[in-house]
């Protein structure tokens, strides 16, 4: 009984949830690729990004994600180039995805501190769905009687437009505006119709920074994660920055967490990030909360010639 109470409980958020087709990162302000393409060569360097997410530590089946990704620009610092490959396991389903992205950057004046961005991302995703491992009360639902998915080829494609200067970003993405699932429909047997995994999220996202003194920093943002078929979601932040070397700050999840989160930066190249979920659903009697780590390295002539640290 405490099983299937688990059970009942984790597949109720997890169907509700905006990670089951792009996955779930509390750090995004520290690196905006994860969700938009036109994040891609924002910045003068190229950096390289690992970041490891045990969401809901303690539940049996619940998701765990890692990402790595490298970022930079070409051209006049004109075009940007990024990279992306990720793994995600969720229950008895799991996804290995490769993303190639690419960004153009428009000058909005004449100093050239405003910038504008338009990314496009195409990759492929290889799914697999364990169903012959999954337990079920009905032998003969015929959702489950075809066994498993294993490592079906998914074609995606998104694109994203990121607004940026020295203090202040905004932008907004669809990371999947089409993926061709067509394999992967499960049909419903209640309607008759067939439903598709992979679905478009629109993602807004926005952040500025405001030097206090000398030593303090503040740095709020936003993230709000919308389906025409769930409710919007919001992630509310602040992030302080001391002594430009470490980032401490707190987010809220409507309906969802509280997240404490603490950023390193020993030196101009190097950033080390951490960031911990605390459960506000009936999830929480069941787990542990959420844990997320974040490692980037940044290289480049242009690093070294940095005179105050990366804000976003």
């Amino acid at each position: 009984m405490r099983k299937s109470v688990i059970l009942g409980l984790f597949m109720a958020f997890a169907l509700s949830s905006f990670a089951q087709n792009e996955v779930m990162v509390s750090q995004y302000m520290f690196n905006g690729l994860f969700i938009n393409p036109a994040y891609s060569g924002s910045h003068k360097f190229w950096e390289a990004t690992a970041l490891h997410r045990s969401q809901w530590v303690g539940l049996e089946g619940a998701p765990t994600s890692q990402l790595l990704e490298i970022d930079g620009p070409l051209s006049n610092n004109k075009i940007g180039l990024g990279a992306i490959i990720m793994h995600d396991d969720i229950g008895d389903t799991e996804q290995f995805e490769f993303s190639a992205n690419a960004s153009y950057h428009l000058d909005l004046d004449a100093d050239q501190n405003n910038r504008l961005s338009f990314g496009i991302r195409a990759g492929v995703s290889s799914f697999t769905a364990r169903l012959d491992q999954t337990d079920i009360v009905d032998e003969n639902d015929p959702v489950f009687l075809n066994g498993a998915l294993k490592n079906q080829m998914i074609p995606k494609f998104g694109i994203g437009a990121y607004y940026y200067n020295s203090t202040t970003y905004a932008g907004i993405s669809i990371p999947t505006l089409f993926a061709a699932d067509d394999k992967l429909q499960f049909q419903d047997v209640t309607s008759g119709t067939d439903d598709v995994h992979f679905e478009n999220h629109v993602f807004v996202t926005g952040g500025k920074f405001f030097k206090v003194s000398e030593s303090l920093g503040l740095k709020p943002n936003v993230l709000v994660k919308y389906h025409p078929a769930a409710p919007v979601e919001v992630d509310l932040n602040v992030n302080a920055l001391l002594n430009e070397i470490i980032w401490f700050g707190v987010s809220y999840r409507t309906g969802d967490a509280i997240i404490g989160m603490l950023e390193v930066m020993p030196s101009s190249r190097l950033r080390i990030g951490y960031a911990y979920d605390f459960t506000l659903t009936d999830i929480a009697n069941y787990s542990s909360g959420s844990h997320e780590v974040m490692l980037g390295y940044a290289f480049g002539e242009e690093v070294i010639k940095m005179k105050s640290p990366r804000l976003f």
